[in-house]
């Protein structure tokens, strides 16, 4: 690792370190169409909850990152679901403030350590962390956190990962996300939750923003 390359990293932390600081959840989101992009990122956001994480598990999620960047100046918009640099570059072009990904490759990792837009690159493992470590990275996406272990893996990475942190994703819901939330390892956690089909088929939006309220609290 270069000396440039390293400096790119430290900051890139720093960063990540002040979205992670935004909101106590991340909602974790898919949309098919501008209206529902619009009614449910604005609900979350007015609710308290800044930081969005787009993913591109649809066609339309990178239009939904370039349209809600417009349209919700004070959000903090992430692309999640990055799988390779051609989509981290896309997601770049798009105006994404963030990256996050559900794994990580040696590619990936590469280019989000060159990056000015930070990736918070996915791990289940010590091992894949290891991996990580070496190009530069702290700050981790666990996942699929539930499958993995949960709050006893997040513990267990504790003692030999001390200067780590985690943004547990997959399996966190209301009833345990502060389980999550007070370890010192945990930044934020990401979550599904704020939206459930039953609301946004509804185009409850008002319900949304009721949780995200709730959401925020924590």
């Amino acid at each position: 690792m270069t000396s440039l390359e390293n400096t790119q990293i430290d900051i890139n932390t720093k960063r990540i370190d002040q979205i992670c600081a935004a909101a106590p959840v991340i909602p974790v989101l898919t949309f098919d169409n501008a209206e529902q992009a619009i009614g449910i990122a604005s609900a979350l956001v007015n609710g308290g909850l800044s930081v969005l994480e787009i993913t591109l598990r649809s066609e339309y999620g990178l239009t939904a990152i370039k349209q809600l960047k417009q349209a919700l100046p004070q959000a903090i918009i992430g692309a999640g679901t990055v799988l390779n640099p051609s989509q981290y570059q896309a997601c770049i072009d798009a105006g994404a403030d963030f990256i996050v990904s559900p794994g990580s490759t040696a590619e990936l990792l590469q280019f989000g350590s060159q990056s000015t837009v930070p990736l918070l690159p996915g791990v289940a493992s010590v091992s894949e962390a290891m991996q990580a470590m070496q190009l530069g990275y702290r700050r981790f996406k666990l996942f699929p956190a539930a499958v993995v272990g949960g709050v006893d893996t997040l513990k267990a990475f504790a003692g030999p990962l001390s200067e780590l942190k985690f943004c547990p994703t997959g399996g966190i819901k209301p009833n345990n996300a502060a389980d999550y939330l007070a370890l010192n390892n945990v930044m934020c956690v990401g979550g599904t939750w704020l939206t459930p089909k039953s609301l946004t088929d509804a185009k409850d939006w008002h319900a949304v923003h009721q949780l995200a309220l709730r959401a925020a609290a924590m």
